[in-house]
């Protein structure tokens, strides 16, 4: 089965806690505070393995957690970091946030590598408090959690040129001729499921990658069949050929079937440069199916003025190129045209991935009354904040209190009323509100 779709949840390791601890050495009674400062946690990778050619593997593991770091020592060693947590994706590995569809990645390269998930910082250990005014602080802190992820991963064949056709077309039949690939060939509507790809040799030195595409019927725009499925990658490719099956009872109605579709599915595929091609020429009706094609082409031409049907589909049919992969007829010259069309376009734009979060809005909170009369706070940094609070530790809570002011959610909680004895929700932890 060909997986090209996958949902995972990703979750960096935590970051090891602080040590709070003094010094105790014969002959030493008042020891400094030599506490250390905990690991990092590992951070989840995605690393690109040109091997690969679909995302089965995440059809039975979805969730990915890196190594937490280590606690803090004594005599003020630092824990040991969490060790990263590399995962294998093939190339044309698209990556989204599930919740809001924004591009994270977008990864072709042989191992090209991306950080999906951050691993937390290792908490302070009480050495790391020193001060001129306080020597002998009793704080420490525990490890920031990791970051967690919900992605959706999406595969798009990467290559340069893809096969289009309704089914039993010959497009299996003509990469096998062209290329390497050994795809399944019968003489049956369907014989490819799966997409294929191959690569050509153009010249001494030059190298192409084809993709076969499964047939698309009609209705393939809206779902029908495995349309969307299958569509989806086409839109890597930069020049398509259009094969129309020699065959064929109906050459035009096939040709303006395609072309609906391409154009109802979006994504720039009708507008992509195409190369018609005429297949299964060594049989005897495809003469006169190859006839039929450049008599509507010429009509078309007649019927309408030059501006509009250049800019009409029909523009694709002014060079029809008749071929035969059974017997090789024509094969070259096809593969020649679509090269030559592929070194005309400019290079294609990168894809707009999301911003980095700046520290301005990591300070963006809101504050809701629930209807119990306890009050919500939402805050990506006071949610990590509370996680690393040792509430054992006398200034580790003090701490909090100054970043739940300094963020302004102290402020915002009194203005809308709140009194001693109220309880505030941050994230997993439940606080009672106090006087001052």
């Amino acid at each position: 089965m060909f997986y090209d779709q996958a949902t995972i949840s990703v979750h960096g390791g935590r970051g090891g806690d602080g040590m709070m601890s003094f010094r105790r050495e014969a002959y030493v009674p008042m020891g400094g505070p030599d506490g250390g400062n905990g690991g990092r946690g590992g951070d989840v990778i995605f690393v690109v393995n040109k091997r690969l050619n679909t995302l089965n593997y995440f059809q039975y593991t979805r969730k990915f957690i890196a190594e937490d770091g280590r606690r803090g020592g004594p005599q003020k060693m630092t824990g040991r970091g969490g060790e990263s947590l590399y995962i294998e994706v093939p190339p044309g590995t698209i990556i989204r946030e599930a919740e809001t569809n924004n591009l994270v990645g977008d990864l072709k390269e042989d191992e090209e590598q991306l950080i999906v998930a951050v691993g937390g910082k290792g908490g302070r250990g009480n050495a790391s408090y020193i001060t001129a005014h306080n020597q002998a602080p009793r704080m420490a802190e525990n490890g920031a959690p990791g970051e967690e992820r919900t992605l959706n991963l999406e595969l798009k064949l990467i290559a340069d040129v893809g096969f289009a056709g309704l089914p039993n077309a010959g497009k299996s039949t003509l990469l096998a001729a062209i290329t390497a690939a050994k795809p399944k060939i019968a003489d049956y509507p369907f014989t490819t499921l799966q997409p294929n790809l191959g690569v050509a040799k153009v010249g001494l030195t030059r190298t192409v990658v084809l993709a076969d595409i499964p047939g698309l019927i009609e209705g393939a725009s809206q779902g029908i069949g495995l349309g969307h499925e299958f569509l989806r990658h086409i839109e890597r490719t930069r020049v398509l050929i259009h094969l129309i099956n020699g065959t064929s009872e109906d050459p035009v109605k096939d040709y303006v079937t395609l072309q609906a579709e391409l154009a109802a599915f979006g994504h720039g595929l009708g507008e992509k440069p195409q190369v018609v091609a005429m297949t299964k020429m060594d049989l005897p009706d495809a003469q006169a199916a190859y006839e039929l094609l450049n008599e509507e082409l010429q009509a078309k031409k007649k019927e309408m003025s030059e501006k509009d049907f250049l800019a009409s589909p029909w523009a694709n049919l002014q060079s029809i190129i008749p071929i035969s992969a059974a017997i090789g007829k024509n094969t070259r010259e096809l593969l020649n045209r679509a090269v030559e069309i592929l070194d005309s376009l400019p290079e294609p734009e990168e894809p707009e991935l999301i911003p980095e979060i700046t520290e301005d809005e990591r300070l963006i909170f809101e504050v809701a009354r629930e209807d119990n009369g306890s009050y919500r706070v939402t805050s990506p940094m006071l949610e990590r904040r509370i996680q690393m609070t040792r509430w054992d530790l006398d200034a580790a809570v003090q701490k909090f209190q100054r970043a739940l002011e300094g963020s302004g959610v102290g402020p915002e909680l009194k203005r809308l009323g709140i009194k001693a004895g109220d309880m505030v929700h941050i994230g997993d932890y439940e606080l009672e509100w106090g006087d001052g």
